[in-house]
């Protein structure tokens, strides 16, 4: 018998800073490379994937926690057909910033980036495990929930500590090619207008964008379309509605390239 991965995901009005997904059989779970907006940590809570982030791609198994700062491209599949299941949490990275900066003078600063992408600390996969539970248990109230989930990421940043990532050097021209397609990509996106904005020739712009973002134009383009996708899935508009604002072809062609990136359909997504 064929198997459907079924995606679990759990929202709550009240802590909008926090988003869960679950799945129980990974075996079908196919994501492309993609990133998000937002900071993701997850746990592999039963066998093992392969895990592509940015550059390196390796084997994490159960008792995995994997990091992605807002930005970063990755990707978990399944190894043949072998099962494997897992919890994600997506948090809103200036919320998170609060977490960081709350026993310093540092509320200005923003979220600082985890220089960790994956760690095998027990600490950290149970106390994900045990926020995820109480996030989806439908008994407790948003208090105890919120409470749970600053103690939890106080623990991540006791355990990571501080990051230690080196600055990226950043081409501004690319830069500001990254912030055309941002401006413009629910619209008719062409690769000469983009490197008319940036002032760089079509070779130039493909290598040095690939080299900062780790992803081609065309890629960034439609990992931004998904992004909005989702948040005005989130927001309750309809499908067919996103397909045609976001620049898809169709709705057929929306739930493709929606089912690529997040593994789910835009009807398993949306609330």
């Amino acid at each position: 018998m064929p198997i459907e991965a079924m995606p679990t995901f759990w929202r709550d009005a009240e802590l909008p800073f926090i988003e869960a997904r679950q799945i129980e059989d990974g075996r079908k779970v196919f994501y492309g490379r993609h990133s998000h907006e937002v900071f993701s940590i997850g746990a592999v809570t039963s066998g093992q994937s392969t895990y592509l982030h940015e550059k390196s791609c390796q084997t994490i198994s159960a008792g995995t926690v994997v990091l992605m700062n807002p930005g970063e491209v990755h990707a978990c599949n399944p190894i043949e057909d072998q099962p494997w299941s897992y919890v994600m949490l997506y948090v809103d990275a200036n919320w998170l910033a609060g977490i960081q900066h709350s026993h310093d003078d540092g509320d200005g600063l923003g979220f600082q980036p985890i220089s960790a992408t994956h760690t095998r600390s027990s600490k950290l996969f149970a106390g994900l495990i045990d926020l995820y539970a109480q996030l989806i248990d439908p008994a407790l109230d948003a208090l105890p929930k919120r409470e749970a989930a600053v103690a939890f990421f106080m623990l991540m940043q006791r355990t990571l500590g501080h990051s230690t990532l080196e600055l990226k050097r950043i081409n501004p021209r690319v830069v500001r090619a990254a912030e055309y397609i941002n401006e413009h990509f629910m619209g008719t996106v062409r690769l000469a207008a983009i490197c008319k904005a940036a002032n760089l020739s079509e070779a130039y712009l493909i290598r040095a964008f690939e080299q900062q973002y780790h992803m081609t134009p065309h890629a960034y383009l439609i990992n931004r379309r998904i992004q909005h996708a989702q948040a005005q899935l989130r927001d309750g508009a309809s499908i067919i509605d996103i397909a045609h604002e976001a620049g898809f072809a169709d709705q057929a062609h929306f739930q493709r390239v929606f089912k690529k990136h997040l593994a789910a359909t835009p009807g398993q997504y949306k609330p």
